[in-house]
């Protein structure tokens, strides 16, 4: 497992705001979930983040990195990659595996709440809390990768 901020090129707002980004790699277990947890919580230390958003952040992130714990590899190993990016006015999380993945085109209910199984009602909860989603294989083809953004200013 490895925690560690990223200190060089931090990603800049359109306004010019420089970002801070902690990247957080756990291994594929669900006893390590409550790690991205605690991480969220400790950056929500550093920005403007109410505990209801915070509480609604932690319900997504739990989801996410759930998600490629239980899907991306059904057989032991595999890690999963979380990125943290606090803005001034907005937090966006990026978790990413390299493990089996699914076509996000090939599943035409992940929209729709009322058609969706256990399995993909993550998603749906995931989207109702976010102000942008996507979800998309790995850079090489491989794995999943999710990312969304909650304002944090009104």
């Amino acid at each position: 497992m490895t925690m560690a901020s990223k200190t060089a090129d931090p990603p800049a707002t359109a306004n010019g705001q420089d970002g801070r980004v902690v990247r957080l790699t756990i291994p594929a277990r669900a006893e390590y979930v409550a790690l991205c947890r605690l991480a969220l919580t400790g950056l929500a230390r550093l920005g403007p983040i109410s505990e209801e958003v915070l509480a609604d952040l932690k319900l997504a992130l739990t989801e996410a990195a759930s998600n490629s714990v239980r899907h991306a590899y059904p057989h032991a190993g595999g890690s999963v990659e979380i990125a943290y990016e606090l803005y001034g006015d907005r937090l966006a999380i990026e978790v990413n595996d390299d493990g089996a993945g699914f076509d996000p085109l090939e599943r035409s209910d992940l929209g729709d709440i009322e058609a969706l199984s256990e399995g993909g009602l993550g998603i749906a909860i995931i989207r109702a809390i976010a102000d942008d989603f996507s979800l998309a294989r790995g850079p090489d083809g491989r794995g999943s990768r999710l990312r969304f953004v909650k304002a944090l200013a009104d």
